[in-house]
């Protein structure tokens, strides 16, 4: 009984939902603790949100992240990224995502690419597979493609964007998927602050969403940020990481006003660069 009423609490609130059909999953803990507005990242994050951003790795990264959402059971969301940077060649990497539980489940795989195109300007591409599983209803199957750009205009100002799902694909026979659009800019007015903005776009005429994020760093160790994102009803978020050189632990959580909290928390790992 208790798994047909997780089906029904999933379907009357897959609206409310960020990374439904297929949407580009949270940038780790770090986007969630920030609002998501996490197109300019450039960082192992960025695996999640535009792909141009690993072009600026000088290392090889892996990700593990996980969340539940509203604190409902069943309703778990697992991320897992790797990045290996090449010089002069550019960097792969590798995206999996899984969100739901036994009786509905949704699962994406994707390989990117990126590369700089000059200094500061960077160029990504991903290919995604995309799977959603019913049992007695059997599993659709599609794939698609995410594009996206990242420019350092100087020290203090980047700007971002992104495209998922340019090719308008289907899942299997459900309706298409969504082709979201993504825009974004940071500000660093110091090496302590990290300001962020970004507007989202579905072009099936949803409203746009708005996200803002703030990341603070008052010790080398220690990360403190705080984010919102705006559509019909705003979800607040905030957040710590802990950067163990190495190593970093990102935790945070986002509130939406009807269904409650959404804890998470990632786990980076960074491998030394080969001197």
């Amino acid at each position: 009984m208790k798994k047909y009423l997780k089906l029904l609490f999933f379907l009357a609130f897959a609206f409310s939902l960020h990374a439904q059909n297929g949407l580009p999953q949270s940038a780790g803990a770090r986007g969630a603790a920030m609002g998501n507005a996490s197109v300019c990242f450039d960082d192992i994050n960025s695996a999640f949100s535009n792909q141009a951003g690993l072009a600026f790795l000088e290392e090889i990264s892996i990700s593990a992240y996980g969340e539940r959402r509203f604190m409902a059971e069943g309703l778990n969301s697992y991320l897992f990224a790797a990045a290996l940077p090449y010089d002069k060649i550019g960097t792969f990497g590798l995206a999996i995502n899984y969100f739901g539980f036994s009786d509905y489940n949704e699962q994406k795989i994707g390989l990117n690419y990126a590369r700089k195109l000059a200094k500061n300007f960077s160029m990504g591409v991903q290919l995604d597979y995309l799977g959603t599983s019913i049992p007695n209803y059997g599993t659709a199957h599609s794939v698609t493609i995410e594009i996206g750009i990242l420019a350092k205009l100087n020290d203090k100002v980047r700007l971002g964007a992104h495209v998922y799902n340019p090719v308008q694909s289907k899942v299997g026979t459900l309706d298409r998927l969504p082709t979201l659009f993504s825009l974004g800019m940071t500000y660093e007015p110091s090496k302590k602050v990290f300001l962020s903005a970004q507007l989202d776009k579905d072009i099936y005429n949803h409203p746009f969403v708005g996200r803002f994020g703030l990341e603070y760093r008052p010790i080398d160790a220690l990360y403190i940020r705080t984010g919102v994102s705006a559509a019909a009803l705003a979800q607040a978020s905030f957040g710590f990481g802990l950067n163990l050189k190495q190593l970093k632990i990102d935790f945070a959580s986002s509130y939406h006003q009807v269904l409650g909290f959404t804890p998470a928390m990632s786990i980076i790992y960074s491998f030394k660069k080969n001197r």
